[in-house]
């Protein structure tokens, strides 16, 4: 829009309405009062008995100058009064929304800790707090994406620095070609192709890009599926993985090949946070239309503040953790989409370190008639 086309104010608008009604008031008052006024005071004055030609036009004149009078000094208190008000009231929100209007600007120019005060009416009350609200989210979004990016610059760094010393040692003559250089600079390699990889998963889930093939599945088949691809990993290690109680003919309309990722994320989270000796078990609960799987451990457990933040991506509770303990900190970021894509949703529960955690995946059910596959 050019500014030769820019609507007037607001406020301003407001008073000349507020004015205008006034005025269209008044007028109509008099168009009613000259139409009905003269024959119902003559046809009272009659029923009074003064049916005098000279007393009847000397008093309808008195009543119309009387009357007219009284409707134009009405009309000037009414405008008057309506223009003072209006005048407060305008003065008021405008500097509402003017203020709002310059919190806007800031907001957009990345202040994002500004709030705006409370205001004095319901409606721009509600405004304001929807706006506070508003800035709350862009912050954290802000925060999110400051820390994705130094993160991200960080897992790309480390594998770049290894190639880097590598080729180094080979230019200096240091270190030999051969199978040990190679395997050093294929391993930086796949670290940076699985990280692209993660990212590409995470961010195809949370844009509804992913392309799911859901089916009705049973879930005690899914989770046997699940136990056996990550017993070898727990035996190795020497935790306990045991499935618990599932509900018979258990049900969830899911792609197998994403719902087995998300399992096998989960249970790979808590392997890598419970020590040897101890275990983790699946269990499976039905409620309505909506099949609970939940992947229980003993292990580490997840300090309170660490909970509302680890299904962002890159987020480690133990920043002591390197890529190679720690995983690319992106799984549970997959998981947590994945399971939103179904319709579904991923939650996490710790009663504090050292207590163990609890995840636990909902997924939709469909009609029991329906075919089972497993």
């Amino acid at each position: 829009m050019t500014t030769g086309s820019r609507s007037g104010s607001l406020t301003t608008r407001m008073l000349i309405s507020q004015i205008a009604v006034s005025l269209a008031m008044a007028l109509t008052m008099m168009i009613v009062a000259a139409i009905a006024g003269p024959p119902l005071f003559e046809a009272h004055m009659h029923l009074a008995g003064q049916a005098i030609p000279d007393v009847l036009a000397h008093s309808e004149e008195a009543f119309i100058t009387a009357g007219t009078l009284a409707l134009i000094i009405g009309l000037v208190i009414s405008v008057s009064g309506a223009s003072v008000v209006s005048v407060l009231i305008v003065r008021r929100l405008r500097k509402a929304l003017t203020d709002l209007g310059a919190a806007t600007s800031r907001i957009a120019e990345g202040d994002y800790d500004l709030r705006v005060g409370s205001a004095d009416s319901r409606e721009l009350e509600i405004l304001a707090k929807s706006f506070n609200s508003m800035a709350g989210k862009l912050a954290a979004v802000e925060g999110s994406r400051r820390r994705l990016l130094t993160d991200l610059a960080h897992e790309i760094r480390t594998p770049l620095a290894s190639m880097e010393i590598c080729v180094e040692s080979l230019e200096d003559g240091a270190l030999e070609p051969g199978p040990q250089a190679w395997r050093v600079l294929s391993d930086q390699i796949r670290r940076v192709s699985h990280l692209a990889d993660d990212l590409g998963q995470v961010s195809a889930a949370e844009e509804g890009r992913l392309n799911l093939k859901p089916r009705l599945l049973s879930t005690s088949a899914l989770l046997r599926s699940a136990v056996q691809s990550a017993q070898d990993g727990y035996d190795r290690k020497g935790v306990a993985l045991r499935i618990g109680s599932v509900p018979t003919r258990s049900m969830v309309y899911a792609d197998p090949a994403r719902v087995g990722q998300i399992l096998a994320n989960l249970l790979s989270n808590s392997l890598r946070h419970t020590p040897a000796g101890g275990g983790v078990t699946l269990d499976a609960t039905t409620d309505g239309q909506v099949t609970r799987i939940s992947v229980v451990d003993n292990g580490e457990g997840i300090a309170p503040e660490h909970l509302p933040h680890i299904f962002e991506r890159f987020y480690r509770a133990d920043t002591a953790r390197d890529r190679q303990h720690g995983g690319t900190g992106v799984g549970l970021a997959i998981s947590h989409a994945i399971a939103k894509a179904h319709g579904g949703r991923l939650s996490a529960t710790s009663p504090g370190l050292g207590a163990g955690a609890s995840f636990t995946l909902e997924l939709p059910r469909r009609d029991q008639g329906l075919t089972e596959s497993s």
